[in-house]
C-alpha cells in the first residue's frame, strides 16, 4: 500500500513537471493567468448579458472569485490539484443562465487571449481547454436525455400517428 501511494505521488510530480514546462515553453505562468482572469472578467462584467446575470451572482463575493478564478486556471494549466471547487455545483440555479450564454462567454474568452496572449500555442491551449469547460458545463446543467429520444419529444407520436392515417 505505501509503495501504491509512493508511485502515485511520483507519477503526479512527473505530471505536474510536464505540464509546468509545456506552459513555461508558451511563456505562461501565474502573472499570465492573473491578467487573463482578471481582463476576461471586465469584459464579462461590461458584456450586457453576461455581466448582470455574474454581477448579480457574485455580488460583494468578487474578490474571492477573482481568486478563486485564478486558482482554477492555474491548477488547470500546471495541473497542480490545488484547486478543489464544484463547477457544475456553483452554477445550478443561477438565474438567468441559458445554454445560448456559452458562446458568447468563450467569444469574450477568445477576444481576450486574441489581446494578452503570448503566442498562438497559448491562445490555442487556453481556448482549447475553455471550450470543453462550456461543453462539460452545458451538459451537466442542461442536457435532457429525453430530447435524443424521438419517441420521447412532446408532439413526436401525433406527427406519426398523423402520417399513418
Amino acid at each position: 500500500m505505501a509503495d501504491e501511494m509512493q508511485s502515485r505521488t511520483i507519477h503526479a510530480a512527473a505530471i505536474r513537471e510536464r505540464a509546468e514546462a509545456a506552459m513555461k515553453a508558451m511563456g505562461v505562468d501565474d502573472a499570465f493567468i492573473s491578467t487573463l482572469v482578471d481582463t476576461f472578467y471586465a469584459r464579462v462584467l461590461a458584456h450586457p448579458e453576461l455581466g448582470p446575470i455574474f454581477d448579480a451572482r457574485l455580488s460583494g463575493r468578487w474578490p474571492e472569485h477573482m481568486e478563486k478564478m485564478k486558482s482554477f486556471w492555474s491548477a488547470v494549466a500546471f495541473r497542480s490539484g490545488a484547486y478543489g471547487g464544484k463547477p457544475v455545483q456553483a452554477h445550478l440555479g443561477v438565474a438567468n443562465l441559458t445554454p445560448e450564454l456559452f458562446p458568447k462567454w468563450l467569444e469574450l474568452f477568445a477576444a481576450t487571449l486574441d489581446d494578452i496572449a503570448p503566442n498562438d500555442e497559448a491562445k490555442a491551449w487556453f481556448m482549447e481547454t475553455a471550450e470543453r469547460i462550456a461543453r462539460s458545463l452545458t451538459l451537466s446543467l442542461f442536457y435532457n436525455p429525453a430530447l435524443d429520444d424521438p419517441a420521447l419529444v412532446p408532439g413526436a407520436n401525433a406527427s406519426a400517428s398523423a402520417r399513418k392515417v
